[in-house]
């Protein structure tokens, strides 16, 4: 039997976690100690994002999701299979799968994306990262749309 592509776990203890899209890259992707004394953005009266990387002063704006949809922050986390018992190994002929499963762990979850510019709000009728989000927003949307029957092609 095939295994799934993408299976999420659900965490009973899932947070609320802001996503953050910064104007740069940060070469690395593993854990880090806390970073509350290296990013704390704060809010504007008129909504705006203020945070400082590195010296730089960014700009934010977020970009809420719609309706429907929801970001996760996930983890990758390998399940072992469970061990053969003896006597019941595969018949011949039958594929052996001795592989992991993988499996994506809910760790938080987030309703909006803030997006950061240099010393500047973004354009985002511009922004390259903008326009994939709300593309591929677009795209889920109609792959997991039911269409409507009309009441006419029905008789």
């Amino acid at each position: 039997m095939a295994q799934p592509i993408l299976s999420l776990k659900q965490d009973e203890s899932t947070s609320k976690a802001v996503a953050n899209l910064l104007p740069c890259h940060i070469h690395h992707n593993g854990s880090i100690d806390p970073i509350a004394g290296y990013w704390s953005p704060t809010t504007d009266q008129d909504g705006t994002s203020v945070a400082y990387f590195r010296g730089r002063k960014l700009r934010g704006k977020e970009v809420k999701l719609p309706e429907g949809f929801r970001g996760v922050v996930a983890e990758r986390q390998s399940i072992k299979p469970p061990p053969t018992l003896p006597g019941m190994e595969p018949k011949e002929g039958e594929a052996q799968e001795s592989k992991d499963s993988e499996v994506m762990k809910v760790k938080a979850e987030f309703d909006g994306i803030v997006i950061y510019g240099h010393e500047m709000l973004v354009d985002t009728d511009e922004d390259p990262y903008v326009r994939g989000i709300d593309e591929w927003l677009q795209l889920a949307s109609q792959i997991h749309a039911y269409p409507e029957v009309d009441a006419q092609t029905q008789t």
